[in-house]
């Protein structure tokens, strides 16, 4: 059986990362092991780990999006414009699903989805 636990995150400031997901996007757990910080969503992890190979923002950010499914889109988004989050997609409804896409600390692509009731559950 294969299972996708997870992304590793590397950063030079896995700590200013940390503090953005955990204040942004409230994990079920947050726990700290062999120096990675590690946030826990519904059983898939966030490995935030720090690196002196990579530079202080993502060149290519959209190599790889971060896609969270939330319950409430709006919420979350006045949240992260509370703190002055940039924004690659402002939140668009599309047929009653949410999206929008802000940019972390670091540069990379964070894709929120708030499933329209018609479509939850169904995967």
């Amino acid at each position: 059986m294969n299972r996708f636990g997870g992304v590793m995150l590397s950063s030079t400031d896995p700590a200013r990362l940390h503090e953005w997901y955990l204040r942004m996007l409230p994990p079920d757990s947050d726990t700290r092991e062999h120096g990675y910080r590690i946030l826990g969503y519904e059983g898939t992890y966030l490995f935030l780990d720090a690196r002196a190979d990579v530079g202080v923002r993502n060149p290519e950010p959209g190599r790889v999006i971060l896609n969270f499914e939330v319950a409430d889109a709006r919420s979350v988004v006045a949240r992260m414009r509370a703190a002055a989050t940039p924004w690659l997609a402002p939140l668009e409804d599309r047929d009653g699903t949410l999206f929008a896409t802000a940019i972390d600390p670091d540069g990379n692509y964070v894709q929120l989805v708030q499933l329209a009731p018609t479509h939850a559950g169904s995967g």
